[in-house]
């Protein structure tokens, strides 16, 4: 007899969780932290509160959770990449949502309220550390191979190449446009070496 494993998900519990983490982001993103309740996230997807406590405690978890299941869905494959060409990809996928998405709304509700809750900011930084982490990885090993002077602080780098694409979005009327993402690698950590062969 064929047994069902016991951590199979539910696919109409999973349909049901990811319509209640799209409902949190977009009240983040339309009434900022403190204007999110339960309630009202609830009603947008269209399900009773108790579904919603059932999985999550509060709205932190609730959008804390969001925010991982999302960015895990959208991310690109950096995997066989170069990391000139890995960097280039994870940078126009960051520039792109930040020019225009439901979480580039949600970006000034986290930072303000940031500034006041203590638990929003811990997660918050814990977040941002965690994503910018994908690319340190990719600048380091491109100091490894050889794409880049060996000079480069990874770290800073990566606060170099980021902060341009958050500083455009927050603090000027023109979000830097992900085609323009080479132009910016190239500022930040060289242009591309080209060999005698053209490679």
């Amino acid at each position: 007899m064929t047994t069902e494993p016991e951590d199979r998900i539910d696919p109409r519990i999973e349909r049901s969780r990811m319509v209640i983490l799209q409902a949190a982001v977009e009240e983040l993103a339309l009434v900022g932290y403190g204007g999110v309740t339960i309630e009202a996230v609830a009603a947008r997807a269209g399900v009773g509160k108790s579904t919603i406590y059932r999985h999550w405690p509060d709205k932190l978890a609730l959008i804390a959770d969001a925010f991982e299941t999302f960015h895990e869905q959208m991310v690109p494959d950096l995997s066989s990449r170069p990391p000139r060409d890995a960097i280039l990809l994870l940078l126009g996928h960051v520039a792109e949502v930040v020019v225009d998405s439901t979480f580039s709304r949600c970006i000034p509700a986290l930072i303000e309220v940031a500034e006041r809750d203590p638990r929003v900011r811990e997660f918050h930084h814990r977040y941002a550390a965690d994503r910018r982490q994908a690319l340190v990885d990719q600048i380091a090993r491109g100091i490894r191979d050889g794409d880049f002077r060996a000079d480069l602080d990874p770290e800073l780098a990566t606060m170099a190449l980021l902060g341009t694409i958050f500083y455009r979005r927050l603090m000027t009327p023109e979000p830097l446009h992900p085609s323009n993402a080479g132009e910016l690698i190239d500022t930040v950590l060289g242009k591309r070496t080209v060999t005698p062969d053209g490679g």
